[in-house]
């Protein structure tokens, strides 16, 4: 195939996939959004074209293909969480470094923090009060990672921002990995772990955005001091 065919025919199967997002997107979940042959009907293109941007889609967690009676394409939705995890296992197999991600995340944090600090929703308020009430018992480090995922539950619920929550979430994922130990080790680090997040959620119950956004990157600082020293 010359590569001027290769164009058109990438072309055609980049189109198809926008437009297929479009449809789906447009529907609520699950809702079916045709047949093969409906959808190159609709998208004006061959089927072998449909089932190339179908492949793409499925991949991304926008669409389902159901056969039997009663099948076709269906429209979903991608997974925060299988995306970020996706995401960090692309970050690993390219020997993206741990510190590097550290770096990333405790910057996303301090405007996550900021953030948070401006909701209106009293439920998600009284709700993290209710976890920092926790912090005295999280004396392991398991204990503390787990405690630290539902503290960022919470506040990704806070915070309406797509993106921010992603990329976040894939940071998260990437750290994971990393021995925690040189950062929150010992029990000078434990304390300060437990000191760091009782400052950090009453900023954010308060609605003092500042505040929060102090705390967090006073907790930044911290840790990208411990993590030079580990290096």
């Amino acid at each position: 195939m010359s590569s001027r065919k290769q164009n058109v025919r990438e072309g055609l199967v980049t189109g198809a996939i926008a437009k297929l997002r479009a449809m789906i997107v447009a529907q609520p979940p699950e809702s079916q959004i045709g047949s093969l042959p409906e959808l190159a009907k609709t998208l004006g293109v061959g089927i072998v074209t449909v089932q190339q941007a179908a492949r793409v889609l499925e991949h991304e967690g926008f669409l389902k293909v159901r056969r039997g009676p009663g099948g076709g394409y269906y429209g979903t939705r991608p997974d925060a969480d299988g995306l970020s995890q996706a995401i960090s296992g692309f970050l690993a197999l390219h020997h993206s470094a741990h510190p590097e991600a550290i770096d990333i995340i405790t910057l996303l944090d301090c405007e996550l923090m900021a953030a948070a600090a401006r909701t209106k929703d009293e439920e998600l308020r009284e709700k993290l009060a209710e976890l920092a009430k926790s912090i005295d018992a999280q004396d392991t480090a398991r204990q503390r990672a787990e405690f630290d995922q539902n503290m960022l539950d919470i506040l990704y619920l806070m915070v309406d921002r797509p993106l921010m929550e992603l990329l976040s979430r894939v940071a998260v994922h990437h750290y994971a990995e990393y021995p925690r130990g040189p950062i929150y080790g010992g029990a000078a680090g434990k304390e300060r772990w437990k000191r760091e997040r009782r400052a950090i959620i009453a900023a954010i119950v308060d609605g003092d955005p500042e505040r929060a956004r102090f705390e967090g990157y006073r907790r930044r600082r911290e840790i990208m001091r411990q993590l030079g020293a580990a290096i």
